[in-house]
């Protein structure tokens, strides 16, 4: 199924991220003041007009640089305009046309695509004299535009809709923004460490920008994939560094986008350099995944360049340092070369399996009654923790809801005992298991049975009695 595409393309900090949003109704793209903050193509999807749901294509904004970064940012820029139907040129209205707008302009028309020129940024300007300052480049349709406030998006929609393709009515009903067979995929780890590589390997194809300069990925970008006849979605995030290092106002935001993007996955990759092995950035990138509940996936990358006694390292180390996660499959890889990519996919597909595997309540409990006879509760106070019964709680991660009395007497060596013993029953991997103690309340506590007067006379009665005896 194939829906039209529009790609926002435009000089740094012209408003493209903000009308991103502002058509997808979502927050999914970065919106700062430093220019730059896009860098890759970011996609999402548009529903504001009636049987016509349309792809917008977000891109870095072109500076003219064909060096470095700012190269890199060009190509995929480019390469979203080929793929678009149509193409929304966005300027700024206050600061009017400048050199940059006068470059890019040429490559557009060479292009051959269908060109709407966007003047944005015209809160508190003249909207007609803006427009006007544009006229010489001599684009036939023009709309002023103030994405901040959401000014004129319903006239660019009008727009929009005149210039697209009509979708056929099948195109239009099979369109989904959620596919429930689509297994999500979160990149997840330090700078540096090949998150981006590893993306484009498993593409087959330079989708996003790889280099050695840490924290490149400042976005969180989603790209859809099928392999083996799965559906996969990859959600490549912007290196997680310590809060103390985080200064930039840019990295404060692409570490919220990234804690996002965990929380919207089923499984999580956790990607380690295998030369640095695990440190206390590392251990963070887990915890954020663990506080989450998501599926985990260890990769250890950058394998294929280590020697034999630095692999042994490695392993020892991650033993010891990951022993809260003995649950997580480890895997080595080398994103850059491609080895590994096999074993990776097997265990994601098991923690994904086992993340979102719907439990009967029968065979809970069935679970639940073989474990406590093999080993009871033990003995705390004088008193003894009953578990009466258990039911399904929810997936992702597996949920169970233990009822009984006694439970908050329940030692904690006794609660990893139950949580191992269904994780060995289901044989469930790579996901955490999260279990629920509800203790049964007494209806009668705390409330006083108010005696009659008949039974008030009748106990006077009988203690009377009994002190003559």
């Amino acid at each position: 199924m194939i829906l039209p595409m529009v790609a926002l393309v435009g000089r740094p900090n012209v408003g493209k991220s903000t009308l991103f949003n502002g058509l997808t109704r979502t927050r999914d793209a970065l919106v700062h003041d430093e220019p730059g903050v896009t860098r890759d193509r970011n996609y999402g999807f548009c529903r504001l007009i009636d049987n016509l749901p349309f792809i917008v294509c977000d891109t870095g904004g072109l500076s003219g640089d064909e060096e470095g970064l700012a190269g890199a940012t060009a190509k995929q820029s480019r390469a979203a305009v080929d793929e678009a139907d149509l193409v929304l040129f966005v300027v700024d209205g206050r600061e009017g046309p400048s050199a940059m707008d006068q470059n890019i302009l040429p490559w557009l028309r060479r292009s051959g695509k269908q060109i709407v020129l966007v003047v944005n940024k015209t809160d508190g300007v003249d909207e007609t004299a803006a427009i006007n300052e544009y006229s010489r480049f001599g684009i036939e349709t023009k709309i002023a535009t103030a994405t901040a406030h959401q000014r004129g998006i319903p006239q660019l929609l009008e727009v929009i809709k005149s210039k697209l393709p009509q979708p056929s009515k099948e195109d239009a009903d099979a369109s989904s923004e959620t596919d429930p067979d689509e297994i999500r995929l979160a990149f997840i780890g330090r700078p540096n460490v090949g998150k981006s590589t590893l993306v484009n390997r498993l593409l087959g194809e330079e989708r996003v920008i790889a280099s050695d300069v840490p924290g490149t990925t400042r976005d969180s970008i989603s790209v859809d994939m099928v392999r083996d006849g799965k559906k996969y979605k990859l959600i490549d995030t912007a290196g997680l560094r310590r809060r103390s290092k985080v200064e930039e106002a840019v990295e404060i935001f692409s570490t919220f986008k990234t804690l996002q993007s965990i929380e919207t996955a089923q499984v999580s990759v956790v990607m380690l350099d295998a030369g640095e092995g695990v440190t206390e950035q590392d251990a963070t990138v887990l915890g954020h995944v663990l506080e989450a509940g998501r599926a985990l996936v260890i990769a250890v990358n950058k394998w294929d360049g280590q020697s034999s006694y630095q692999r042994d390292q490695t392993m020892g180390m991650l033993e010891r340092k990951l022993s809260f996660c003995t649950w997580a499959e480890r895997v080595t890889i080398s994103a850059k070369h491609g080895t590994g990519m096999l074993e990776l996919f097997k265990a994601i597909n098991r923690a994904h399996e086992s993340a979102t595997r719907v439990f009967g309540t029968s065979e809970v409990n069935k679970a639940l009654e073989i474990a406590t006879e093999t080993n009871p509760p033990p003995v705390q106070n004088g008193h003894v923790a009953k578990l009466r019964f258990v039911h399904p709680g929810g997936t992702n991660p597996p949920t169970f809801i233990v009822h009984g009395t006694r439970l908050k007497k329940l030692p904690e060596s006794y609660k990893r005992y139950l949580e191992n013993f269904f994780r060995k029953r289901f044989k469930l991997s790579g996901t955490p298991v999260q279990f629920i103690y509800k203790e049964g309340v007494n209806p009668f506590e705390g409330k006083k049975n108010v005696l009659t007067e008949k039974q008030v006379k009748s106990r006077q009665r009988l203690m009377r009695h009994a002190k003559r005896k």
